[in-house]
């Protein structure tokens, strides 16, 4: 019940409550690149804010929109439902809804004005309509939620359900349209005690439906969690319209209860903590790694963190303990005068250092590699590729820069966007600044490193496959594609050499 009612009301208070539908705007078939990889993770933001919203005793409805062929599906929804508020509340853990994508916001767009032609109140909270908050409501949208979102929603929800008013000046960090024009609340305070959270509200998802994609596409299954929220390193790049520079975690118990949830519930291969930087907080993984164990709940897990963390065993060596098998690492570039120009905080030698330390751990790495960065010049893409062919991680991803609204570097670029600001989906890509070389060079240099990496890999493969853990059906199917690679390196090469001469 919500915490502002008395639960002895003489009558029935489902039949005044209005009902609630809470959805997203993420739809796996307009991520085409994400559709053929066939990983799809669970909208967590959403399903925190189901569980917020369940715990204060509102009535759901939560519609998933993930494999749905169009926005258009939810109006069956709404009609079964009949709710009198319909609640777009997007994941701010997964990368991709964190990327302001057109596609997204054509969808919630589609979304606002089916909610409104069945008369419902209209809420939005995610990355986008924090930062734009006015071509929301210009849509149609009633409400906007800025920032982290679940004490916001709880408060403003039950002024909708149980006061006439008319007037939200007193409910932090939202943002509506008066007779005075559009309305901006002081910032709420973060959320600290994540353990006070209730878990996402795993009940409300069918998660068979994300297992079957993973099982056929990629032979095993995946599920998401986070320890943390937030971030306190202040690359210029990256946008954080939700957390701020704030960064907040959850006590290792608290974790292990969940994955041992999670493991009785829905028996998965593997854990993604989509984090944006594991166990900061110092002693954290230690204690975790005792837990895991105490509680028999030693999961292969990936995490992403920084290459400066993983410098002393303390940190790796409980990591294996806990089940980690994979690291992402925010590497970026082989050039330490782009690095130092993101405001990165780490310097090459100790992408090295750590590279060296999880190949003795055992613990896999991967990369995320960002190309196109101010001023990037050709030698700094030399030693982005020299780095990778160097240190051979077992994945990586590549993306260009993607100002965003909010960060340093979206203020130093500003004024070079041309009239498209935002991506499409995630496997756009175009460089939207003006730089050392055009859009159509860094789309092909993409492919390009891409294809010369899984090259240089195969042939690694191939030296090393007489060695313990190098005779996998992977490392074969790499090795077979060998040629497959060989020819698009050098038919991305030449297209890349034309580019370049046309450019100058």
């Amino acid at each position: 019940m919500s915490k502002n009612i008395t639960p002895d009301f003489p009558f029935n208070l489902a039949l005044i409550m209005k009902k609630i539908l809470l959805t997203h705007s993420y739809l796996l078939i307009n991520d085409l690149k994400q559709f053929k990889l066939g990983q799809p993770y669970a909208p967590l933001g959403t399903l925190y804010a189901a569980s917020a919203l369940k715990k204060s005793g509102f009535d759901i409805t939560f519609y998933d929109p993930t494999f749905a062929n169009s926005a258009n599906n939810i109006t069956p929804e709404i009609i079964s439902a009949n709710p009198g508020i319909v609640i777009v509340y997007d994941d701010c853990f997964n990368y991709i809804s964190k990327m302001c994508l057109t596609n997204m916001r054509e969808v919630c767009y589609r979304v606002i004005d089916i909610a409104k032609n069945h008369n419902c109140t209209v809420i939005i909270c995610s990355s986008d309509a924090t930062d734009n908050y006015k071509l929301y409501l210009d849509r149609g949208a009633d409400f906007i939620i800025i920032g982290e979102g679940e004490n916001t929603l709880v408060e403003l929800t039950e002024k909708l359900e149980w006061e006439n008013i008319t007037d939200y000046k007193n409910i932090k960090s939202i943002a509506w349209k008066s007779s005075e024009g559009i309305m901006v609340t002081s910032q709420r305070e973060i959320i600290t005690d994540l353990d006070n959270l209730p878990f996402p509200a795993w009940e409300m998802l069918d998660v068979e439906k994300y297992k079957q994609v993973w099982l056929s596409k990629n032979g095993y299954f995946t599920i998401n969690m986070v320890t943390t929220r937030g971030c306190p390193y202040q690359c210029v790049w990256c946008a954080k319209p939700i957390y701020g520079n704030h960064y907040n975690s959850r006590s290792p118990l608290n974790v292990v209860l969940e994955m041992k949830l999670l493991n009785e519930l829905f028996d998965p291969d593997y854990i993604w903590f989509a984090d944006d930087i594991f166990a900061l907080k110092p002693g954290w993984i230690e204690e975790f790694a005792r837990l895991t164990s105490e509680h028999q709940t030693v999961i292969p897990f990936t995490i992403q963190t920084r290459a400066d963390l993983l410098l002393s065993d303390s940190q790796i060596k409980p990591l294996a303990a806990a089940g980690c098998v994979r690291i992402w690492l925010g590497v970026e570039s082989g050039s330490q005068k782009i690095l130092d120009a993101m405001n990165k905080g780490i310097t090459v030698e100790q992408i090295y250092e750590a590279s060296v330390k999880l190949k003795q751990s055992g613990i896999k790495q991967a990369f995320f590699i960002q190309l196109g960065f101010s001023g990037e010049t050709k030698e700094d893409i030399q030693k982005t590729i020299k780095l990778l062919i160097d240190l051979m991680p077992d994945d990586i991803g590549i993306s260009v820069t993607y100002p965003l609204p909010g960060t340093k570097f979206y203020n130093d670029v500003k004024k070079e966007l041309t009239a498209k600001v935002n991506w499409t989906d995630s496997d756009d890509l175009d460089l939207l600044f003006n730089n050392n070389f055009s859009p159509a060079f860094y789309k092909i240099l993409h492919r390009y490193i891409h294809k010369y990496y899984r090259f240089r890999q195969a042939l690694y493969f191939t030296v090393n496959f007489h060695k313990k853990g190098f005779n996998t059906k992977t490392h074969m199917k790499r090795i077979l594609l060998t040629p497959y690679y060989l020819f698009f390196t050098i038919l991305f090469k030449i297209r890349l050499m034309i580019l370049e001469n046309a450019g100058k």
